[in-house]
């Protein structure tokens, strides 16, 4: 590159959405976000990543918060800053494939609170399971950004990367994001992959990835001398472990160069001071684990995301196998190979790591199987890259005739339905979307919020009768 020739690399900053779902599986509420706000807003970020991924089922679930009220408060807050948003394509932010009216209306719904980027991302890389978010996205004039979960195996070349960047291109997204959420890219061959990409796309490409390996720092670095548009990063004290690479450290490294992002160190260091205590806190209760901290290199062998690593580890001490650990990490890639070599990411991970903890247990490979497995060998979430394993598929589905159409094609319109059921609870247009995602922790958290609200106007009508009384 020449040395007057500046291509400075954009960073898209993961606090308030990837790091804390890394480190402490999706805790940090509204009310610890957004004190920060108007000093993250100075920073200098191509875009916050604050939504979507589990946040919403964290909110809903765990922290008793309105997803969509937080989306409207960051929005407030940021004055200057793109905000954007995980999107998992025709599963929406749920676990299951929606008809294709909700994932509109999600979509609509998402932008006309404060989403201007929405990346999308399917977890078998079908692109079918895009399709209708991206035109979405496009009639919201959103920023459609796929997302293309990075896995290994015989199938994915070059080539094959190659040429998924150019059939993105043409159905009409704006950027191109690698999504390597198990942390498996290392240097040089993101330099191959991005450049192989550069051949493939004019789009510009972001790359996402965590820390769990310990080389991720070093991958950004040569995937931006190798022409990366766009690099996700956390502030400090959220980063590295299951994380992202942090924020100053690759500020730092391009500083001075062709490169150089044009960030601002002290503001990033104030954001630090705001976090770090956070950080100790989340350590002293136990809600962020020592464990998620370190560098596990065993993701390289078992490709294995780190979420899904402590799900599995969950599930047997559940069961009261944790000797079965090692067993089950050698069934897993076994698993993946019979799913037609699929990305691990969700929901797939879950699938694929639950099926292979029961193959282990039982004792019988595909004895005992999940409503989910069923429904991945019966096509239900798309085509993978391989087919899947027809004397598996034969043995969990039986004679039923696989699916190879785009599922949603199947599914009848879904919103008028919900409608009506959520009818009785609903405050804000946004109700029936929390309801068609997760049904009964909705209905649960619209009892609560209804408490919430009858205790707030019995306090008041108190107030005004001590104020005026009779």
């Amino acid at each position: 590159m020449a040395e007057t020739e500046k291509k400075p690399v954009k960073i898209v900053e993961t606090a308030l959405r990837d790091a804390h779902q890394s480190l402490i599986a999706t805790r940090m509420t509204t009310e610890q976000m957004l004190p920060i706000i108007e000093t993250m807003d100075k920073a200098g970020y191509y875009a916050v990543e604050c939504w979507g991924g589990a946040t919403f089922d964290a909110s809903l679930r765990f922290l008793k918060e309105d997803p969509w009220d937080r989306l409207r408060k960051l929005r407030d807050g940021f004055k200057n800053t793109k905000l954007q948003m995980l999107f998992r394509g025709q599963n929406i932010l749920g676990y299951r494939p929606y008809a294709d009216d909700v994932v509109e209306y999600f979509v609509q719904k998402s932008v006309a609170n404060g989403i201007d980027i929405i990346r999308i991302f399917d977890c078998m890389n079908d692109l079918r399971n895009l399709s209708t978010a991206v035109k979405a996205a496009n009639k919201e004039k959103a920023h459609a950004q796929i997302a293309l979960s990075y896995t290994l195996g015989d199938a994915y070349t070059l080539d094959y990367w190659k040429e998924t960047a150019k059939k993105i291109e043409d159905m009409g997204a704006d950027s191109i994001c690698i999504k390597d959420m198990a942390g498996l890219l290392v240097p040089y061959k993101a330099t191959e992959l991005l450049q192989a990409l550069k051949e493939g796309t004019n789009l510009p490409i972001d790359l996402h990835t965590h820390y769990t390996s310990g080389v991720a720092s070093m991958t950004y670095l040569k995937a931006v001398e190798a022409g990366c548009d766009i690099i996700d990063t956390a502030i400090s004290p959220l980063s590295m472990g299951t994380s992202q690479p942090a924020t100053e450290v690759m500020v730092e490294t391009f500083k001075g160069t062709p490169y150089d992002t044009g960030l601002d160190q002290n503001v990033l260091a104030e954001i630090a001071d705001y976090f770090r205590p956070l950080r100790d806190e989340w350590l002293d209760s136990g809600l962020l684990s020592p464990k998620v901290m370190g560098v596990d290199i065993k993701t390289l062998i078992y490709q294995v995301p780190g979420g899904m690593l402590s799900n599995m580890v969950s599930q047997l001490k559940d069961m009261h196998a944790e000797d079965k650990y090692y067993d089950v990490l050698k069934e897993i890639p076994e698993v993946r190979k019979d799913f037609g070599e699929c990305p691990l990411v969700t929901p797939s991970s879950q699938i694929v790591g639950t099926q292979a903890v029961l193959n282990v247990i039982s004792g019988e490979r595909y004895k005992t199987t999940t409503k989910e497995t069923k429904a991945v060998l019966a096509g239900e979430y798309g085509q993978p890259i391989k087919p899947f394993n027809k004397e598996v598929q034969k043995k969990v589905i039986g004679d039923k005739e696989p699916i190879t159409c785009r599922y949603a094609d199947l599914l009848e319109p879904e919103l008028e339905k919900l409608e009506k059921e959520i009818a009785q609870y609903k405050q804000q247009d946004e109700d029936v979307l929390t309801y068609a995602l997760f049904p009964q922790v909705a209905i649960d958290f619209f009892k609560y919020r209804d408490a919430q609200q009858k205790k707030v106007d019995v306090q008041a009508a108190d107030s005004e009768a001590k104020a005026y009384p009779v």
